[in-house]
Parts: structure tokens; C-alpha cells; sequence
């Protein structure tokens, strides 16, 4: 049977193609809950058993409640709101053999193939001229189907079964229909503002259109574009919503993870950093608020794939639907270390939730996430977490039903503790 909080996060998924939209999403969802919203350019005056939210780029995310008392430490929940993806080129327009197709740029480590004979389409953030000479900036989704990017046929490929690779300059251009007049800045006016005159820049990225679903005899599981890192950015939001707000807690979704998170919004950059410094009087409170709190960063961990076993470590190879994963790496591409795992251990024993270890195997390497830039940007005790998922990074992911449900529990407990 479904439960409600994987029902709210396929519909958040649904609503969320991009990380410009993921954001606004979440800003809703704080403002709805009484969160006020500040911007960055402003002064603040956070008071006491407050409860406050700011945005960076529309991509990344901050909130939090003051609790009774901001300085005995924050409660801190971290992910990130960006997914691989193809991203459309400043000047895309490809007329070939009578189709009119659009260059596009890999973002981040993408699994390529699963993005063939899909229906796409496109979203993101527009910049433009109005017809009275002002700049406007919009999100946009385009929703219906309107790009695909055809496999070759096996008979002109006998050996695709064998060995497929894919180059990203020659083999993924989409193809929006057939010869246009038009350019891709002419189409796009259609979907902008009523008094656009032009577009002038825009950050687009292609999505799949098939709807999140529940699959599985009882719906064990839930399939989805995005699943990383959008299921931990909405439940980690959720969770701050839900906690006690007489604790000091903040969620922060960043963008820029996939490809580094070295930006102005990214995890590597100041944005959570200047917020915390604004929320105290002084160097020696800084720290001392720094050193006083913990920060859970969750990200998706890889579940063990039956079809693949021998690609873990046979003693941590995480299953779905058994609890949020402890991420481990001694070369610190995870921020994990024996305090903060029994720290969280024990917050999973009192939410009467499984956890589970994720040890990448010797020979293989590891993967990182907003935790180890995080901690060495603050020098905040960090632990990596996260629920386990099959197929990350490629268009379509699979992970738990039940593991939502698991990760809301420890995140609340955690904020509450």
C-alpha cells in the first residue's frame, strides 16, 4: 500500500523539473507554514521562536526556527536540488536531413542510454526584454512532449547489444520537430510572459515526461526522475516543517552538487555560511554555534542490485525498503566518522527505524556529497546518510516507498532531539 509521504514526494517530483522549480516548491511550502521570507539584500532581525526562510539564484534553499535558544546549536538537515540532466546550448539550433533538432550539454555524471526514445520536454529559467524595455526573469516548463532522441535501429547496429557508447556531441541532439523558420528563442516566446518582446538568455535543461509512479506487487517501490537528490530535499524540508520548533533546526538545499557545488549557490560556496554568521553577534559566537550543532547530510545511497551484486562489498550492500543508509569512506569522500554514525544510530533506535552501512568496495571508487564540502567549509560534525536507491543518476531511479517514510521519522526525531 502507498503511504501518504511517497505520495507527496512523487507529487513534488512531478511539479519540480528543475532546480529552479524544486526551489520555488519548497519556498512555498515554508511560506504556507508561516516561515517568513527575507531576502539576502535586507537587514534581518531574527527574533526567538522564530521562523525564517531565503533563497539564493531560485536555486538553493535555507530555513529554519530560532527555537528558544539559536545558541546552544542548530539541528541541521542538508541536500541538494540539482540532478543530472542534458542541458540545452546557448545557440542549439541543428537544421539536418529536414529536422530541426537542439544542442545539448551533459550536466553532471548522467547515464546517457536511458535517455533515448524518451519523451522529453523543457524547463527551467528565461531572461528577456518586455515590450517596455524592461528585463524579466521566468520559470518555464514547456509539460508536453515536445523532443525525443531516437535509438538507431539494431539493423543498422548489429552490434548495439554488444558494446553502445554514446557521444555526447554527435548523438544526443534532440530532435523538436521537422525545418523551422523559427529560432529556439522565437519558440520559446510562446511560453513566456504575455509582454516579452525577446529572450535574451535562458538555463534550460530537458526532462523526462513519464509520470512518478508506484510500482511493485504491494508498491514497494516508487520510480521517478530525480529521486536524486529531490526525495531527500523534500523530506528534509518536510521533516523541519514537522519538528518541534522550540529546537534551533535548518534544512539547506543547494544547487551545484552534481558537477562540485563550487558556486555562488552551491555547497562549496558562502551562502549557508553567511546566513549562520547573520544569525549570531560575533566571531566567538560563530564558532561556538558551529561547534554546538550537527549537520545530517542526506543524499541517496546505492542499493545493492540483484543483478549486480558483486559491484558492493558483500557485508554493505544496502536493500530497499530497510532504512536509511551510513554512509562510510575512510579517504573522507563521505564526512561520516564513529561519533556522529552512533550519534544517529541511537536517533534511528528512538524512531524505531532500520539503518543500514554503505562501504564502497576496495577496489572501486567512491562518489562524494554536499557533506565532506559542508564540513570543511564550517568545520561542523557531519555524518552522510541517505536511502538507498537502484539506477542513480539515470533518468528514471527506483527506491523504496517504505524508506520515505523511514527517512521522515529519523529527520523529525533528529530536529526533536
Amino acid at each position: 500500500m502507498t503511504n501518504s509521504i511517497s505520495q507527496d514526494l512523487l507529487e513534488f517530483i512531478q511539479r519540480s523539473p528543475t532546480p529552479f522549480h524544486a526551489t520555488e516548491n519548497l519556498l512555498v511550502m515554508f511560506k504556507e507554514d508561516g516561515f517568513e521570507h527575507l531576502q539576502e539584500g535586507d537587514d534581518w532581525n531574527c527574533q526567538a521562536n522564530s521562523k525564517y526562510v531565503v533563497t539564493r539564484n531560485g536555486s538553493s534553499i535555507i530555513a529554519w526556527t530560532t527555537g528558544e535558544n539559536l545558541t546552544e546549536g542548530l539541528r541541521m538537515i542538508g541536500a541538494h536540488t540539482d540532478s543530472p540532466c542534458l542541458r540545452i546550448k546557448p545557440n542549439p539550433e541543428i537544421q539536418k536531413n529536414g529536422y530541426l533538432q537542439l544542442g545539448v550539454e551533459v550536466y553532471g555524471g548522467a547515464l546517457l542510454h536511458p535517455w533515448l526514445d524518451r519523451d522529453l520536454s523543457i524547463a527551467g529559467r528565461v531572461s528577456g526584454v518586455k515590450k517596455d524595455g524592461t528585463l524579466f526573469h521566468q520559470l518555464v516548463n514547456i509539460e508536453k512532449a515536445i523532443a525525443v532522441i531516437p535509438n538507431l535501429a539494431i539493423h543498422l547496429d548489429r552490434k548495439a547489444n554488444d558494446n553502445k557508447s554514446i557521444n555526447a556531441q554527435n548523438h544526443l541532439p534532440i530532435i523538436i520537430g521537422q525545418n523551422n523558420d523559427k529560432s529556439f528563442k522565437e519558440i520559446l516566446l510562446d511560453y513566456c510572459i504575455e509582454d516579452a518582446e525577446s529572450i535574451l538568455d535562458y538555463e534550460l535543461s530537458c526532462y523526462d515526461t513519464q509520470t512518478p509512479s508506484f510500482l511493485g506487487i504491494e508498491d514497494e517501490f516508487i520510480c521517478a526522475a530525480r529521486l536524486d537528490n529531490l526525495l531527500s530535499s523534500y523530506i528534509g524540508a518536510r521533516a523541519l516543517i514537522k519538528a518541534n520548533s522550540k529546537n534551533a533546526s535548518l534544512f539547506v538545499a543547494t544547487d551545484h552538487e552534481e558537477v562540485g557545488s563550487a558556486s555562488m549557490c552551491g555547497a562549496q560556496g558562502p551562502f549557508l555560511k553567511s546566513v549562520l554568521q547573520r544569525l549570531t553577534s560575533s566571531p566567538s559566537e560563530f564558532t561556538q554555534l558551529i561547534n554546538r550543532s550537527t549537520l545530517i547530510s542526506c543524499d541517496n545511497a546505492h542499493g545493492i542490485h540483484p543483478n549486480y551484486a558483486d559491484k558492493h562489498d558483500k557485508n554493505h550492500g544496502p536493500i530497499l525498503n530497510q532504512g536509511p543508509v551510513i554512509k562510510i569512506n575512510n579517504n573522507q569522500r563521505y564526512a561520516t566518522n564513529s561519533v556522529t554514525s552512533a550519534m544517529f544510530q541511537q536517533i534511528c533506535a528512538k524512531a524505531k527505524v532500520p539503518a543500514q552501512t554503505f562501504v564502497t568496495r576496495s577496489d572501486m571508487g567512491c562518489g562524494s556529497t554536499i557533506g565532506p564540502i559542508t564540513a570543511t567549509e564550517l568545520g561542523i560534525e557531519t555524518i552522510d546518510i541517505g536511502v538507498p536507491q537502484w539506477a542513480m543518476h539515470s533518468i528514471r531511479e527506483t527506491a523504496g516507498s517504505k524508506d520515505c517514510e523511514h527517512l521522515y521519522k529519523v529527520l523529525v526525531e533528529f530536529s526533536n532531539h
